[in-house]
């Protein structure tokens, strides 16, 4: 990739970071332009492209007239510190080192730079997340996870990319990016899967995909769009795998999403997750009992507490460290949300007639 490009890259991330609704702009994003250049360029590409993404950083931080608080700090350090190990990278492998070894450290580094954890309050829904690397893998896998706060309700994103390595963390950092900017602008949820899949089409090689499930959050209900990503859990009164009515194609393959309604309860849980959960296997090949093994776990009063306790499960169901990466979205209804209880029949979320390209789904 030559440098110019990944200078254009950053200014693309910086663009995004300066839109983006938060107080704080994310510009740690832009660590991915060193790290892809110590991964594929010299020494000298390297250093130039991390100055041009502390400039732009910088220049991010005038535009959205942002003070030097603690969580800009520690975005400014992630990004500053970043792009000294960027450098260090690039010249050991300019002196000879490991090359496929350090390709997978950038990976490593980019991917955990993506996937910051979440732990936080959006009206009524508390969000927490956990992202497990496999110890195992010389790679990164492809797992993404992305929160938007927007005008029409909290708005959830996971996905899997095909592929391991730098190429799936790119194709990673389009699909989160493209899903926070579309996220604030696109009223309907089937239109925002669908004008995510034109987003990343060019980031997309021949063979490519992305299983991704969209969730919305509303007064007393979750609305999903899933394009052939493993179906959530919900647990609490009415415990249910949330299979979709329809199913569609992964982003990438001409996906054509519908929506289905959910009813959710105060105290109930949302599990968003990705494949590598429920493909854990034990010695004789089982694959690990979502449903049977989940709901105690999550049960747990703490949501950190219940990420963990499910993660001991499955490790504990493996025998060992997973081969696979895992990524854990946990969303919790905070607040008395029983409006539905008290409204009439014809605005149950099972009851709404359902417009073109949804399906109105029985919560229970």
């Amino acid at each position: 990739m030559p440098c110019v490009a990944l200078l254009g890259l950053c200014a693309a991330l910086a663009a995004c970071a300066a839109a983006w609704r938060p107080a704080h702009p994310a510009v740690a994003v832009l660590l991915i332009g060193p790290l892809l250049a110590c991964a594929r360029l010299g020494v000298r590409a390297t250093l130039t492209t991390a100055a041009w993404a502390v400039a732009l950083a910088v220049a991010v931080g005038g535009v959205r007239h942002v003070g030097a608080g603690p969580q800009l700090a520690v975005e400014y350090l992630v990004l500053f510190g970043g792009g000294l190990t960027a450098v260090r990278i690039a010249r050991r492998e300019a002196a000879g080192s490991a090359g496929l070894r350090r390709l997978g450290e950038v990976a490593q580094v980019a991917q955990a730079a993506l996937l910051r954890p979440v732990e936080a309050r959006f009206g009524d829904i508390d969000v927490h997340t956990r992202h497990h690397c496999a110890v195992a893998s010389e790679t990164v896998g492809g797992d993404v996870y992305a929160v938007a706060n927007t005008p029409y309700g909290l708005r959830v994103f996971i996905g899997d990319v095909r592929g391991h390595g730098l190429d799936a963390v790119c194709v990673n950092v389009a699909v989160a990016d493209g899903f926070r900017d579309l996220a604030y602008v696109t009223a309907d949820l089937t239109e925002l899967a669908v004008r995510l899949d034109a987003r990343i089409a060019p980031v997309l090689g021949p063979e490519d995909f992305v299983t991704a499930v969209f969730a919305e959050f509303a007064p007393g209900e979750v609305r999903l769009v899933n394009c052939g990503h493993p179906p959530p859990l919900r647990v609490g009164a009415h415990t249910k795998v949330l299979t979709p009515v329809t199913c569609s194609l992964p982003l990438g393959l001409g996906c054509t999403p519908t929506q289905s309604r959910y009813w959710m309860q105060s105290g109930d849980r949302l599990l968003l997750y990705t494949d590598g959960l429920v493909e854990a296997r034990d010695a004789s090949g089982a694959e690990f009992p979502l449903f049977d093994r989940a709901c105690g776990a999550l049960s747990r009063t703490l949501p950190w507490e219940a990420l963990d306790r499910l993660y001991a499960e499955v490790t504990a169901h493996t025998g060992g460290p997973l081969r696979d990466d895992v990524a854990l979205v946990l969303c919790e209804s905070a607040s008395a949300l029983g409006a539905h209880r008290a409204a009439p029949a014809n605005s149950a979320p099972q009851a709404v007639v359902p417009k073109r390209g949804s399906n109105a789904t029985d919560a229970r």
